[in-house]
Parts: structure tokens; sequence; C-alpha cells
């Protein structure tokens, strides 16, 4: 498994990211609420801390994923999913959650709320045309290939 170096800073008492298997792509992150819980009514979302800042190194990018036990068993998500992470940013991770369930669900300190994949970036540079070049698809979209 390839690996790369992420500096980090914890708050006391937050829960350093952790792969859960050798072979996982995702870190888990868990929520940072000493003091109080945080119930996401149905239909509704939050912001939730995890007490986590990151120095991702330059032509890196963090992006942050819904766990899929979850999602799969209350309706929670990532509310912006892939959220991504900047390298330049060294604010404290929060994970925007929408719960899509039917109860209210509430979140704990040190839940696990998400999971984050450190991906390689590549920038674009965006050069004006007068034309493009034309395809079978062409200018077919939503749904214009077939079910």
């Amino acid at each position: 498994m390839n690996k790369i170096d992420v500096k980090y800073k914890a708050l006391d008492g937050a829960v350093v990211p952790e792969y859960k298997t050798a072979g996982a792509a995702g870190a888990d992150v868990c929520a940072y609420l000493p003091e109080n819980s945080v119930t996401i009514p149905a239909g509704k979302f939050a912001m939730i801390p995890t007490g986590i800042f990151f120095e991702i190194p330059d032509g890196y990018e963090i992006q942050v994923r819904p766990r899929s036990g979850l999602a799969a068993k209350n309706g929670i998500t990532v509310l912006n999913t892939p959220g991504t992470i900047d390298c330049d940013y060294r604010g404290e991770l929060k994970i925007i959650l929408i719960n899509l369930g039917e109860q209210d669900f509430t979140i704990n300190h040190h839940d696990r709320i998400a999971q984050i994949i450190i991906s390689p970036v590549i920038q674009a540079q965006f050069n004006a045309a007068d034309s493009l070049s034309e395809t079978e698809r062409g200018k077919g979209g939503f749904g214009s290939t077939g079910v």
C-alpha cells in the first residue's frame, strides 16, 4: 500500500483518523463533542467537529466520504460528498452530515461519522477554443445513452 506523510494537530481528546483494516482506502474520522451530543432531526443537517487539523502536502486533497454502515442502517450521509479539503486549508476538519432517515439521529463524542481519502490533485489549464471535437455522444446528456 502506498503511503504519504500528512501532518495533523489534534485537540485534547480528539481521535486521530484510523484505517480499520490493512486494505482500507478510507480512514475513519470521529466526532469531537466532549460537552454535548448532537441530534440531527430527520431531513435536517448539522456540521460536526472532529477536533483534527491537517497540513496536507501540495498536490493532494482530503476527500470526505460517508461511512456505508451509517448510510445503510440510518440514512446518515455526508451532505457535500465527496467533500474536498484543499492543501492550503489549516482549519478544523468539520463534517456536514445529513439525516435522510425517518428517525432523529444522535451523534456522540468519538462516534465514527465519516471517512477520509487522501487523493492526488491535478489542476487544469483552461484554454478557450472556437470549436470542440465531435464525438458519438455529442451534446447528449442526462440519460441520453439509455437506461
